[in-house]
């Protein structure tokens, strides 16, 4: 019995530990901790995001500045501008950017052959080089940049960088010509240019007329000067025509230039506008038909006429009657021409459209009209009396 007691004891003791320790874990439950102070935060606002829209397509860049260098010795580089002065004997290295260009060079240089010019192309710029220069190679340079697409190139002629290069000899002081005498037209349409190209961009230029020997008076409005073109007559007229030569001087140097013989030519303005009408729209087999053709233009200029008319495919022969007729109007002398085809005893094929091209120094225009041909007259012969 005393085993069962003491049992009993054990396990009373047991449950009396299990009791306890239920109520301190249910203490422990019900205290409540210290809240921790919260951190503080950046307010971040997000980017509106507009649904349905896709990001601008960025553009290309523009394209890159097209610049021409003059390659100095020891390395040095200086930027061009419209104009730029090497000795005659020295060399000339141009670098142009771009990828690849492509140079124009005085017409002197074009047909050397000598090895003095070298163009070379590398990865993203051009070069070009001259060796041993004379006062010859005076003139105008270009670098093109080229657009290639597929193979295909061509040269960007708004992107071009010019500059006009002086190679100053000191015995010669205008640009070395091929003749003694250069034949020029004074075009009462167009300015006129005299080169009268100097080697040296220091000497004085002056305008003179072989016969009756005197200087010309440059006043920059009839006649003005300019060191990369020449002489420039504005307004070419009639007592401007004759045999004008440059004089060039230099400290003690002073040489004259190759002659220029200048012809006076009226060049009209634009080219006629012909009218022309026929006799008759319609003329019967056996009848003789006119096309008349006229076109108004400036006094003492030529107008010149040619036909096509339905006759010519069998080989009708062209008979014209030309004249030309002075005419006076709005305070300037004018000129009527005009030109009559005749078709002396009409056939079925002389109907169809007869065309007249008037021409003169500056083009021609054309105009035309059609004639029908109509069957001949028949007689009835009248009945007898019986």
């Amino acid at each position: 019995m005393k085993w069962k007691l003491a049992f009993s004891v054990v396990i009373l003791t047991i449950l009396l530990l299990e009791f306890g320790l239920c109520q301190k874990k249910g203490r422990d439950v019900g205290e409540k901790k210290p809240k921790a102070k919260p951190k503080k935060s950046k307010t971040v606002t997000p980017k509106p995001r507009v649904r349905g829209t896709k990001a601008p397509p960025s553009t290309p860049a523009p394209p890159s500045q097209v610049t021409l260098t003059q390659v100095l010795d020891k390395g040095k580089f200086h930027k061009v501008g419209d104009t730029l002065s090497v000795p005659a004997g020295g060399s000339l290295e141009l670098r142009c950017k771009g990828k690849p260009v492509e140079w124009a060079v005085p017409y002197y240089l074009q047909e050397e052959d000598e090895g003095r010019l070298r163009i070379i192309q590398h990865e993203r710029y051009g070069v070009l080089i001259l060796a041993n220069a004379t006062g010859a190679d005076t003139g105008e340079y270009t670098c093109y940049p080229m657009y290639c697409e597929e193979g295909d190139c061509r040269k960007e002629y708004d992107r071009a960088v010019k500059v006009f290069i002086f190679f100053p000899d000191p015995q010669e002081l205008f640009v070395p010509s091929a003749d003694y005498y250069e034949m020029v037209q004074l075009r009462t349409n167009r300015p006129t240019v005299l080169p009268c190209q100097v080697t040296n961009p220091q000497a004085t230029v002056t305008l003179h007329r072989e016969f009756p020997p005197e200087e010309l008076k440059v006043d920059g409005t009839e006649i003005s000067f300019d060191l990369k073109r020449g002489f420039t007559i504005h307004r070419p007229r009639l007592h401007h025509a004759g045999s004008l030569f440059c004089v060039a001087s230099h400290g003690r140097l002073r040489q004259s230039s190759v002659k220029y013989v200048l012809i006076y030519v009226n060049y009209p303005v634009s080219p006629p506008s012909p009218v022309i009408q026929a006799s008759s729209t319609s003329v019967r087999v056996g009848e003789n038909l006119q096309v008349i053709c006229s076109a108004m233009g400036e006094a003492e200029v030529a107008i010149e006429f040619t036909w096509d008319y339905p006759g010519q495919q069998i080989g009708r022969p062209l008979y014209t009657e030309d004249s030309v007729r002075p005419m006076r109007g709005s305070g300037q002398g004018q000129q009527r021409s005009e030109t009559v085809l005749l078709v002396d005893e009409v056939r079925e094929v002389d109907g169809g459209t007869y065309t007249c091209t008037a021409q003169n120094l500056e083009g021609s225009r054309s105009a035309s009209t059609s004639v029908k041909v109509l069957p001949a007259h028949t007689t009835t012969p009248r009945p007898r009396r019986p």
